[in-house]
C-alpha cells in the first residue's frame, strides 16, 4: 500500500505538469498541479490517520483520496441495489452470486473462466467481465478483492503463481473497463482456500476458481 500511494502521489505530480510554450519548460500548472497534489495527499493523509487510528489503512487512503464512503445507516441498502443489478447482469453466465452480511461473492469458475493452464482471460468471457465492470462502475463506493484459486494437482509454488497471474488478469481486465484501480485489491492463493474436496474432479473444478468480494467503503 505504501508503493501504490508513493505512485500515486508521483503520477498525480505528473499528471499536472504542463509545458510552457514560451521556453518550453516542464512546469506544474495551478489548476491540475492543485487537483494532482490534493488527491496524492488526501490519500497519503487517509493512510496514516488510518494507521494512527487502527482503521483499515487502505480503506482510510481510498477515503482521503475522494472515493466516497458509506455511512452505515445506508449500507445495506447499497449492497441490495448493487446485488440486485449484478443478479441480472449475470444471469445465465455460469458465475455465481452470493451475498454474506455487507459482502458480496462472485465465483467465476476457471473452466469458463480461462482455458487450461492458462493466465488470459477467454475472450469468450468479455462480455460476462464487461457486465461486472459496468455495475462496479455504477456503485463506486465499494472495495473489489480479487482472489484466485487453483486445486491442489501439480506443485504448489506453480499453482500460487498461477492464481497470481489469473486474478492479475480479472482485476487488469476490469480496469480496463474503468473500474478505478485504487479499489481493487488481488492476491493469488494457490491451493490454500479449497470451497471443496480435491479428491474428486468435481471437486477440483469447484477449488480452480477467481472470486471477486465487493465489499463497501465505510464511513467510519
Amino acid at each position: 500500500m505504501k508503493k501504490l500511494l508513493l505512485v500515486l502521489a508521483a503520477g498525480s505530480l505528473l499528471a499536472g505538469c504542463t509545458t510552457d510554450p514560451y521556453t518550453g519548460e516542464q512546469k506544474l500548472s495551478n489548476t491540475a498541479g492543485g487537483l494532482g497534489i490534493g488527491a496524492g495527499a488526501g490519500a497519503l493523509g487517509g493512510y496514516l490517520v488510518g494507521r494512527a487510528t487502527g482503521t483499515d489503512p487502505g480503506r482510510a487512503a481510498l477515503i482521503g483520496a475522494g472515493i466516497g464512503a458509506i455511512g452505515g445507516g445506508g449500507i445495506g441498502a447499497y449492497m441490495d441495489r448493487q446485488e440486485a443489478d449484478l443478479r441480472a447482469q449475470l444471469q445465465g453466465t455460469g458465475v455465481s452470486v452470493t451475498r454474506n452480511g455487507d459482502q458480496i461473492i462472485l465465483n467465476m469458475p476457471s473452466n469458463i473462466t480461462f482455458d487450461t493452464n492458462q493466465d488470459q482471460v477467454r475472450s469468450q468471457f468479455y462480455p460476462t467481465l464487461q457486465s461486472v465492470a459496468i455495475v462496479l462502475n455504477k456503485y463506486d463506493q465499494s472495495i473489489v478483492d480479487v482472489a484466485g484459486n487453483t486445486d491442489n494437482v501439480g506443485n504448489q509454488s506453480y499453482n500460487f503463481a498461477l492464481s497470481q497471474r489469473r486474478a492479475g488478469s480479472v482485476a487488469q481486465f476490469l480496469q480496463s473497463q474503468g473500474v478505478n484501480p485504487r479499489r481493487l485489491n488481488v492476491q493469488g492463493y494457490g491451493m490454500s482456500r479449497p470451497v471443496a474436496s480435491n479428491q474428486t474432479e468435481a471437486g477440483r473444478a469447484q477449488n480452480r476458481r477467481v472470486e471477486i468480494s465487493i465489499s463497501p467503503l465505510r464511513a467510519g
